[in-house]
């Protein structure tokens, strides 16, 4: 039989070195755009107990996240499926600061599934997160980030998609509405599942059950809001949050290739309590990049601030881009020469790879990746083109 231990599961990639060094320099880009603008790194671990990562009883983050028993204490713990549910635990307990704080991450998690078509279950999440400001200005402080961020990386053509799931959360107080129906509800809106929806909204006030009927409909450019202005009942809550979506839309279309409205996305329902945002590209089938406003996700650790983020998976950004091989370097002989060393040394802190040839084997320099060489000329050392 052969052996296949070099196999890996299902959606489970090695990343090879000319992709690993531009995701890299990717990570590097996007790290140094959030730390000129305030941000500080944290670095959580990969593995938490699991009730500090299943925040809020997310049923999809549940069932997204991989488990195991911890053969010191005996009790659950999870490998992470998101990095914001602990950044918002350092915010809430190790940092504990009365002020806005602003916090930006990078790392791997893992998911039990991937979370899209031809997507890894190993994303590389890189995101920012804000805390301690409700207003819309840290909306739009991180959603201008997020689209920064991807023009850094050299990606075009971003369409943004709005969405405020306090709309949906209004309509749902207003009525009075069951927890049961409200998941199903979430989920037909969800699916813009129409006919199911008419079903499930039957017997509701005619206001909400109308308003309901309309969210799947109000999509598109940001005509939209003009149009839920007029279908939409004139609650304070739903004004509050047109008004949001109107000011966010007209900050950030410059920024963008388009932007449009969804009045329908609940992506994170139970997770965001307020705007919520996706990038979109020709390229992906799946969202780009993902945010939005999540003011209860602290709620867990005994504090819940405001807060607002972004973050995506550079793996998958990669794969937009153009491949990039890693640049070409010199190539120097293996000897005891402190002439040759100096000059090695020389060329490195000019930012040249320099490869010392250990075999000395013309027929492997090809793997070495040099396209020039160290050779000795009247006594000097030159680098020479091959």
């Amino acid at each position: 039989m052969p052996n296949s231990n070099w196999l890996l599961p299902e959606y489970i990639q090695d990343i090879l070195p000319d992709e690993a060094w531009h995701i890299e320099r990717m990570r590097g880009s996007v790290l140094e755009l959030l730390r000129l603008s305030g941000y500080q790194l944290v670095v959580p671990p990969l593995l938490e107990y699991a009730e500090s990562l299943l925040v809020n009883g997310s049923h999809d983050m549940d069932l997204r996240t991989f488990k195991l028993v911890d053969q010191l204490s005996g009790r659950t713990l999870a490998l992470r499926a998101d990095i914001t549910p602990q950044v918002a635990r350092i915010d809430a307990h190790l940092l504990n600061r009365q002020g806005v704080t602003r916090l930006c991450y990078a790392g791997s998690v893992l998911h039990t599934q991937p979370a899209g078509l031809m997507r890894t279950r190993e994303p590389l999440q890189i995101g920012a997160e804000l805390y301690g400001h409700g207003g819309l200005e840290s909306d739009l402080e991180v959603q201008r980030l997020m689209l920064e961020a991807l023009a850094s990386l050299g990606i075009a053509g971003v369409h943004l998609d709005l969405g405020h799931v306090a709309l949906f959360r209004a309509l749902v107080k207003r009525a009075g509405i069951a927890k049961e129906l409200e998941a199903e509800l979430f989920g037909a809106l969800q699916g813009k599942d129409t006919p199911a929806l008419r079903v499930l909204v039957d017997g509701l006030v005619p206001e909400v059950k109308n308003a309901l009927l309309a969210l799947p409909q109000l999509y598109g450019g940001v005509a939209v809001i003009a149009r839920a202005r007029a279908t939409l009942p004139d609650y304070p809550e739903v004004k509050a949050a047109l008004d949001e979506l109107e000011q966010a839309a007209a900050h950030l279309q410059p920024l963008a290739h388009s932007v449009g409205i969804d009045l329908a996305e609940l992506r994170g329902y139970h997770y965001h309590s307020g705007m919520v945002f996706a990038a979109y590209h020709d390229g992906s089938h799946d969202a780009i990049a993902l945010g939005g406003r999540y003011d209860d996700v602290g709620k867990s650790f005994g504090r819940a601030r405001p807060a607002t983020g972004f973050s995506m998976d550079l793996r998958q950004l990669h794969g937009l881009l153009a491949k990039q091989a890693q640049p070409k370097g010199v190539l120097a002989p293996h000897r005891p020469d402190p002439a040759l060393q100096e000059k090695i040394a020389q060329l490195r802190t000019q930012g040249h790879a320099v490869v010392v040839d250990l075999l000395g084997n013309a027929a492997h320099r090809a793997e070495l990746n040099c396209d020039r060489g160290l050779v000795l000329r009247d006594g000097v050392w030159v680098v020479v083109k091959f």
